[in-house]
């Protein structure tokens, strides 16, 4: 067994890692050398380098060593806890969603502000200047985005949404290129549409009708008192709709 180790320092160099964050992995019960050599060094299994791998995918997608401890039953707990470390990943998985859509809504602002500059300016942005914001915008943002990719039905069977459902979901499209407004409130987003008809005005009482008894948006309103229409979303998984209606916007009709 021991002619099929790796020393420490293989190891290391396999997985592009110091030596140091090894030994604190030892320290914490993550990953055990299984002896050591004539000279001292550590000495791992072979396998060691793929669950090294993962720990630190683990790690850059925000899992604490507490949840990768239990991952790996490194706690000493039962594997009975399934169900918790499928909370876990799905509550990640819906974390990393909502900062995305917060990038998102501050991408569209952006955009929307270059366009106010250049209309205040009375000029246009220089090209240079609007390759280079646009080139910023993206690495800063970017994320290429489908109504059907999997995070998203992902994110709506996660939440229990009632767009779940195909015949529900076909109602967005009623809302496919409508220019909108996003930004953030104190308790949730609100989409503003800056070209308002009575038949958008329709849909979206369609769509709040729909979502009536919908336990992950309870807060989803229309108002159109001012003459401006305003959808409101509240509560944790409003973002899931900040995100939908960026998409559509950019959706051809």
């Amino acid at each position: 067994m021991m002619t099929e180790a790796i020393t420490i320092g293989e190891l290391a160099k396999r997985a592009n890692v110091a030596t140091s964050l090894l030994r604190f992995y030892e320290r914490e019960r993550i990953l055990l050398p299984i002896g050591r050599t004539d000279s001292g060094y550590r000495l791992y299994r072979p396998e060691a380098e793929r669950t090294l791998r993962f720990v630190r995918s683990a790690q850059r997608c925000g899992f604490s060593l507490k949840d990768i401890k239990l991952i790996l039953g490194a706690t000493g707990e039962s594997t009975k806890e399934d169900a918790n470390l499928r909370e876990i990943t799905e509550q990640r998985f819906m974390d990393i969603e909502q900062r995305t859509t917060e990038m998102l809504v501050l991408r569209h602002e952006l955009e929307l502000f270059r366009d106010d500059l250049t209309k205040h300016l009375n000029r246009p942005v220089s090209e240079p200047t609007g390759e280079q914001f646009r080139e910023l915008i993206e690495r800063t943002c970017g994320h290429k985005q489908s109504l059907g990719r999997p995070s998203f039905t992902k994110l709506f069977e996660c939440v229990g949404c009632k767009l779940a459902d195909s015949e529900s979901r076909s109602l967005l499209s009623e809302f496919r290129g409508q220019h909108v407004h996003i930004w953030w409130d104190d308790d949730g987003y609100s989409v503003l549409f800056t070209e308002p008809d009575a038949r958008l005005e329709q849909a979206l009482n369609r769509l709040v009708q729909v979502e009536a008894d919908c336990k992950a948006h309870p807060g989803l309103k229309v108002s159109s008192d001012t003459g401006d229409l305003l959808l409101h979303v509240s509560g944790p998984n409003a973002f899931i709709f900040g995100q939908i209606f960026l998409l559509l916007e950019f959706v051809k009709t």
